[in-house]
């Protein structure tokens, strides 16, 4: 019998990220909203590489992540596709 076997996200880096210390608010604004200050705060965080590969790797839809909008990683998602 073969079973597939899942390997684990590595998350380390998430604890590491700016995010973690400032709170979810900034980086899933209601829609509408301006996400200038969650693009901000990413701009100063090193993990921001890491975050936009999770994100880009896991589809996620909502909120802003690596430093980018749910528009702005869509558009990357075409354009390297």
């Amino acid at each position: 019998m073969h079973i597939d076997t899942i390997t684990p996200v590595d998350l380390a880096w998430q604890a590491q990220a700016l995010c973690a210390q400032t709170g979810a608010d900034f980086f899933f604004p209601e829609p509408g909203s301006s996400v200038r200050e969650a693009k901000r705060i990413c701009g100063l965080c090193e993990m921001r590489p890491a975050c936009l590969e999770y994100a880009m790797q896991n589809d996620e839809r909502f909120g802003v992540w690596g430093g980018l909008s749910e528009k702005e990683r869509l558009e990357l998602r075409r354009t390297t596709h």
